[in-house]
């Protein structure tokens, strides 16, 4: 009977062992999303996250300077981001900085700030990044009334005299991408007299480069549209965070969520093609 009791605890306890060894631990998946969890989260307001833009914010990244409509691509991502964390857009709170404050070493007023920045080696020195949200595409900025003006297709362009600086991916695109023989330039500055002059149909640069153009250096400025190509060397615009955050593995995390479901190309196809105006030439 004792050898009886003996043996059965014996497999009793091999049995516990073995039904120990064969349960599914807590995947680092689960535990990653537990702790990127509203509630769990170390933000600058328990509960609340805190999102800083520029003072103003402009077309097309936040519409009328009110990023709390969530109207403009910067704004529309902020809020995608929040909700990918678990954030209400009622727990999302708006501050204001300046681009270069930013950037500067120290504690930051928000939990992450997005004005366009360009993830950057020398940055990443001083701030924290998400994984990028945005490679600028190339544009082809020219004026109403232009030979160029109205096109809507590769093809349209055959014949035009475009412009760009020395050195750069704009003068390649222009070269490689569109066959054609570039007016080149010192700089852009040069390249858009040359614009304002007549010299040239158009005026190729990067995205954000032809919005500020298109609005404020050109009379009557038009973005005729943009080309699928980008300098290999950009990283692109990142989230900006405080340097060693807490916070940087959950939003990156976020980031590549909705960029992997497509939201975030469904987000910059409605406010940097279709609202801002710049179509996609193909």
């Amino acid at each position: 009977m004792k050898i009886n009791k003996s043996l059965a605890l014996t497999t009793a306890l091999l049995l516990a062992v073995s039904l120990t060894s064969c349960a599914k631990p807590a995947t680092t998946e689960n535990a990653a999303s537990a702790s990127c969890a509203p509630a769990d989260l170390s933000t600058l307001t328990k509960g609340t996250l805190t999102v800083a833009t520029g003072e103003p914010a402009y077309d097309p990244w936040v519409s009328n300077d009110k990023p709390e409509s969530g109207a403009g691509f910067e704004a529309a991502v902020a809020y995608a981001v929040a909700k990918q964390l678990g954030f209400e857009s009622a727990a999302v709170k708006w501050v204001r900085t300046t681009f270069d404050s930013a950037v500067t070493p120290g504690p930051k007023t928000f939990d992450f700030n997005l004005q366009q920045y360009s993830i950057t080696a020398d940055r990443k020195k001083v701030v924290d990044f998400s994984s990028a949200y945005y490679f600028a595409n190339q544009a082809i900025v020219s004026a109403k009334g232009s030979k160029i003006a109205g096109v809507t297709t590769l093809a349209g362009l055959k014949g035009a005299k475009l412009g760009a600086a020395v050195g750069t991916t704009s003068l390649d695109t222009i070269e490689t991408q569109l066959g054609l023989k570039a007016q080149v330039f010192n700089d852009n500055a040069a390249a858009v007299t040359a614009l304002k002059n007549g010299q040239i149909d158009g005026l190729v640069v990067d995205l954000p480069t032809a919005f500020y153009l298109a609005a404020a250096e050109v009379k009557d400025g038009i973005i005729v549209g943009q080309l699928e190509n980008h300098d290999s060397a950009d990283l692109g615009f990142g989230l900006l965070l405080a340097k060693d955050s807490p916070l940087t593995a959950c939003i990156t995390k976020a980031v590549d969520a909705i960029t992997a479901s497509g939201e975030l190309k469904t987000i910059q196809d409605k406010w940097l093609t279709t609202s801002a105006g710049a179509p996609v030439l193909k």
